[in-house]
């Protein structure tokens, strides 16, 4: 018997397998696909690979302005495809080496739960016994009754990651992390995009400011966005799908890429079988990661939000050591950093202006263009701005919100920031290097104390 088994192989499960080998436990990873889950493998760092590629087209592209002439430019998107397919590769292989190296076992198959110490594993009927079971089963898109997956015309986000031709017009629905940056990667390339969203703007978790911004930018970058619109139906044509919108209008696509968001898997792993508990479709958890189980812990998106690759490690390493026998503070999901990587990026953490006020808080508010930036205007990427929500009566930061080229390269300041309590106008001691993008986060918490310096 090992002490510890776990189901699922992305970025909770992998890491719990480390920590839990770091603890000197000994230990089973159970995965029927390949290690790293849909994060390395069909979502996170494929679609970064894609991004990275429309960044450097839209960047040659725009050459003359750098006084560089590059002449016609052409690209390659099955060629983008292949490279995003070796990125998560090269990963892949990354991930199978520290298994190895921290003698963890890996069986594959898909397992389901038998009894709260052990599973058995398909289609080879192995039985993986341990003291103690993780489930990190994640999460699978969630489709539309009124949307039927294809394949071919209408589409999943981790289907487009493998298609390597692109179609002349592309309706996104779902204005998302996801639906952004698909958005952004096919209209680098050409392709005609609009984004519909159910509610009313993009990033509807992100602050309004962060969300108008975006907006507008997209909207200047050619891509349409069509917030309050729901989907009413589709039907196949000759040249590719027409779908019916809330509003009565109709469109006609090529292709239709379904971003609207993901559900747990929990469906035939045993969970009934062993008496686990769910709440609303995930499995609940309490602040350790315990089911109702004994013995029995879940992390990930099969526990419900937030669901980021991020908060699946942290809530792997909470499980394990828990189930070690140590003591381990609970997370604090407030403080999780938010990210999107389209371009500009949206980077995010704490309580946004609107929910700051909802819950009753007097607010200050601090801005800071990044047009105003040295660092910005000497790269050639002044959209966007760094914003924070300050409380009016202690002074505390509620939040720190960013757009703008490569803001979530500023997220662990921010989260630091927020982790370690500072103040404002503490950020007046904090020297930043110059000329940095870093520099517009010390203004924006300056400015709301009406102390920042360049605006």
């Amino acid at each position: 018997m090992k002490d510890l088994a776990v189901l699922g192989g992305g970025p909770g499960g992998y890491v719990a397998a480390i920590r839990a080998a770091q603890l000197g436990l000994s230990v089973t990873l159970v995965e029927e696909a390949d290690l790293g889950g849909i994060c390395l493998n069909w979502g996170c760092i494929p679609s970064k690979a894609l991004l990275r590629n429309a960044e450097v087209l839209r960047l040659v592209s725009d050459a003359g302005r750098f006084g560089i002439q590059t002449g016609p430019v052409t690209a390659d998107f099955d060629a983008a495809i292949t490279r995003s397919r070796a990125v998560v590769a090269q990963l892949v292989q990354g991930v199978g080496f520290l298994m190895r190296k921290n003698g963890i076992e890996v069986v594959r198959g898909r397992g389901r739960l038998t009894s709260e110490q052990s599973m058995t594993v398909g289609p080879s009927a192995q039985t993986v016994v341990a003291s103690q079971i993780v489930i990190a089963t994640g999460a699978r898109s969630r489709s539309l009754p009124s949307l039927p997956i294809d394949g071919e015309t209408v589409v999943t986000s981790r289907q487009a990651l493998e298609q390597g031709r692109l179609p002349a017009t592309c309706l996104i629905v779902g204005g998302g992390a996801i639906g952004a940056e698909f958005a952004y990667v096919y209209r680098a390339y050409g392709v005609a995009v609009t984004i519909v969203e159910a509610l009313p703007r993009l990033l509807p978790a992100e602050d309004p400011d962060i969300s108008r911004e975006l907006t507008r930018q997209f909207e200047r970058q050619g891509i349409a966005v069509r917030p309050g619109t729901t989907v009413q139906g589709a039907e196949r044509t000759g040249g590719g799908v027409r779908v019916l919108l809330g509003d009565g209008s109709a469109m006609e696509v090529e292709r239709v890429l379904v971003a609207t968001g993901v559900e747990p898997n929990v469906s035939d792993i045993g969970l009934e079988t062993v008496g686990v508990a769910l709440d609303r479709g995930a499995i609940r958890v309490d602040a350790q990661m315990r089911t109702s189980v004994p013995g029995v812990f879940a992390i990930g998106d099969v526990v419900g939000p937030p669901l980021l690759a991020h908060v699946a490690s942290a809530q792997g390493v909470v499980a394990v050591e828990t189930a070690a026998g140590r003591q381990v503070a609970a997370l604090d999901y407030a403080q999780m950093p938010r990210c999107t990587y389209c371009q500009p990026q949206v980077a995010s953490v704490g309580w946004t202006e609107e929910e700051a006020r909802a819950g009753g808080r007097a607010v200050r508010v601090g801005k800071f263009p990044f047009s105003a930036s040295g660092k910005a205007i000497a790269m050639g990427e002044t959209a966007g701005f760094i914003k924070t929500v300050v409380d009016a009566e202690s002074g505390a930061l509620l939040g720190t919100h960013a757009i703008g080229s490569e803001v979530t390269e500023l997220l662990p300041e921010m989260v630091m920031a927020a982790w370690a309590g500072v103040r404002p106008d503490q950020f007046e001691a904090l020297v930043h290097a110059h000329p940095t993008l870093s520099e517009g986060l010390k203004e924006a918490a300056l400015a709301a104390q009406g102390l920042a310096i360049h605006i």
